[in-house]
């Protein structure tokens, strides 16, 4: 028979990428990074946190228009930057399934071996990525070059130092931009 979903402390816990555990209920929504008894930090996306969490809406918004996901979700969002990320990097993400636990308040998290600074450069290097690769499948060469001079320019470092200052992550008053 099967056992009843209760909500409440569970025992199922989470293997990080450096070999330590994590109980998933210690993770809160506004959590950005878990401080390991490892000694390292270690970035904490969950599901909730919106694409925004990295780049500016307006990009957001591009993204969701031209990328059709194929899949359940309705629109290009969280769980499909992280699922790029696990691509590129298997063994550095760990990855919480918690649809049935509604102690959480999140159905998907995932803990990855990099701090949330470093996490955040990765994601806009892969996004830049698939950006170039869409580009080159277009027809207009004038619009490749100019693609392709603008990211020649482009900072990933410097961005998202500077996006992180504007969103200013360690308030509680975080907004997109």
């Amino acid at each position: 028979m099967a056992e009843p979903r209760v909500p409440g402390p569970r025992d199922d816990h989470l293997e990080l990428p450096c070999g330590e555990t994590l109980d998933p209920h210690e993770i809160d929504l506004g959590m950005r990074e878990y401080a390991c008894t490892c000694g390292r930090r270690h970035a904490v996306v969950t599901d909730v946190h919106p694409p925004s969490r990295f780049f500016p809406e307006s990009l957001v918004a591009v993204l969701q228009e031209t990328i059709e996901p194929a899949d359940e979700f309705e629109e290009f969002g969280t769980p499909h930057l992280l699922g790029v990320v696990m691509e590129e990097f298997p063994e550095k993400v760990a990855v919480h399934d918690a649809s049935d636990d509604g102690a959480v308040g999140y159905a998907m998290l995932w803990v990855t071996d990099f701090d949330s600074r470093r996490l955040h450069e990765i994601i806009v290097e892969l996004v830049v990525e698939l950006m170039e690769h869409a580009i080159s499948h277009a027809d207009d060469d004038a619009a490749i070059a100019d693609f392709e001079s603008q990211m020649l320019e482009f900072d990933v470092s410097a961005f998202v130092d500077e996006y992180r200052r504007q969103r200013d992550f360690e308030s509680e008053y975080d907004r997109p931009i």
